[in-house]
């Protein structure tokens, strides 16, 4: 039997994927391969929905506020993730705190007063996983020496660097406060280089696979702006995809895709200590 898979991000309650036919896509990713995904939360709104959405899918889920909403959040959404931690504390589904972190990345955010404001609610939410001993999932978008900075004063039990695209000093400083790095459907283009170098090149323990579905598609569903001017929509990732990633990764750095599989699946399950009452 083939080698199981785990999608350590991807948001299953994203309106790409219709309430009604999420079940049937899981489905068609399970049937490929892919045992567990682990659904992150990014806001208030969102709380509830990916929990049962994870009990539904047979799958995990993250309570906490992205970087990116932020801006419409207040003190009370904090207080609020710290009850909803603490009510569903006994919920083996419930892996982590995500998504959170620091998005220096879009215009509107990287002012000095929203950069504030982010790090305030970054800071916050990494107090609540040390009083509720959980990981983190971390949203890394030109943000990793700051994100280090605040694990640094504020260290959590790891979790997962989603999305990973920084250098490789910055790297093994994850890796040696507990993180994984997430590495996706960007890893497939041969553009991406410092990425495929840091798939290639990382020890294997510190990777983990996601597909942050729907977003950041593999190179065969990305459509590039002139495919988009003349018609092509833009392709949805999604959990399915995750076992063709995996190959273009395994293939990066001369192994079998099962033995990635395996291994990530393992580094998921280290880093992410829950999933593995679920196994």
């Amino acid at each position: 039997m083939s080698a199981l898979w785990i999608d350590t991000h991807a948001h299953l309650d994203a309106s790409e994927f219709a309430t009604d036919e999420v079940a049937a896509w899981r489905a068609q990713a399970r049937e490929r391969g892919v045992a567990r995904c682990v659904i992150p939360a990014v806001a208030r709104a969102n709380w509830d929905t990916v929990r049962q959405l994870a009990h539904r899918l047979d799958d995990a889920y993250a309570l906490g506020i992205h970087p990116m909403c932020v801006p419409a959040a207040d003190d009370a959404d904090l207080d609020a993730l710290d009850e909803a931690l603490h009510a569903h504390r006994d919920d083996p589904r419930l892996v982590a705190v995500g998504e959170i972190g620091l998005d220096f990345f879009l215009p509107e955010l990287t002012g000095p007063e929203m950069r504030e404001r982010q790090t305030r609610f970054y800071r916050a939410q990494l107090r609540l996983a040390r009083r509720h001993g959980l990981p983190v999932i971390l949203h890394v978008r030109r943000s990793a020496d700051a994100l280090l900075k605040g694990l640094r004063e504020l260290p959590v039990d790891g979790g997962i660097g989603h999305a990973f695209n920084g250098s490789l000093e910055q790297a093994r400083a994850f890796v040696e406060r507990g993180f994984a790095l997430g590495f996706g459907g960007a890893s497939t283009f041969d553009t991406a280089r410092q990425i495929r170098r840091l798939a290639s090149e990382l020890p294997l323990d510190a990777l983990v696979l996601e597909t942050d579905a729907p977003d950041i598609p593999p190179q065969w569903l990305y459509a590039t702006a002139a495919e988009r001017a003349a018609g092509r929509p833009q392709g949805v990732n999604h959990p399915r995809e995750l076992p063709r990633i995996g190959a273009v990764i395994a293939g990066l750095r001369g192994m079998v895709a099962d033995e990635l599989a395996r291994a990530t699946s393992d580094n998921a399950r280290r880093v992410l200590p829950r999933l593995t009452a679920l196994a």
